[in-house]
């Protein structure tokens, strides 16, 4: 039995040898799973992937496809067009939303979190908040706190609450 450490001679043969149908097949999985996760995104991140042509169509292709065999060939096809592509860029752009993704959904958490504690706790919220974030908009948080309160006493529907919360997810947006 040889240790793997990078004095081992058998090391340097390991990389020259062909690769198995197993890591072959390992790897057109791994590209088929990338395409797949091109499909899934919308049409302006999809925009920011660096890819060629071929690819572009086979996408917007299996946007159009219906059928469940269909979809799986077309993804299989996508997957062989991977193998042209770029991976590394196209997986450096989809980090990056993953990322940005995360990001919003904190942002979207934080929102709601001090949308309900301005909602409950009043005045007391609202110093707490105006301490925590002097940049904000003293008056027009005020405004949208006052009516949606009157929607929560009157039994209406919650457009200023909406109003509220993106207004507090687009001020943390611009913070960050």
């Amino acid at each position: 039995m040889h240790n793997s450490d990078n004095n081992d001679p058998y090391n340097e043969f390991d990389e020259d040898l062909p690769k198995s149908k197993t890591q072959i097949k390992e790897e057109m999985h791994q590209l088929q799973e990338l395409g797949k996760k091109l499909t899934e995104l919308s049409a302006a991140k999809l925009a920011e992937v660096p890819m060629d042509a071929d690819l572009a169509e086979g996408i917007a292709t299996m946007h159009r496809i219906k059928s469940r065999e269909a979809r799986r060939r077309q993804l299989q096809y996508i997957g062989k067009l991977m193998r042209k592509a770029d991976v590394e860029a196209i997986e450096a752009v989809l980090e990056k939303h993953k990322e940005q993704d995360h990001l919003h959904l904190r942002f979207d958490r934080m929102a709601e979190e001090w949308r309900e504690r301005l909602l409950t706790q009043g005045k007391e919220a609202q110093s707490a908040f105006f301490d925590a974030f002097p940049g904000a908009d003293h008056q027009q948080l005020r405004t949208l706190i006052r009516e949606s309160n009157k929607e929560i006493a009157n039994k209406k529907a919650p457009t200023n609450q909406r109003k509220l919360f993106r207004y507090l997810r687009d001020f943390f947006i611009q913070q960050s």
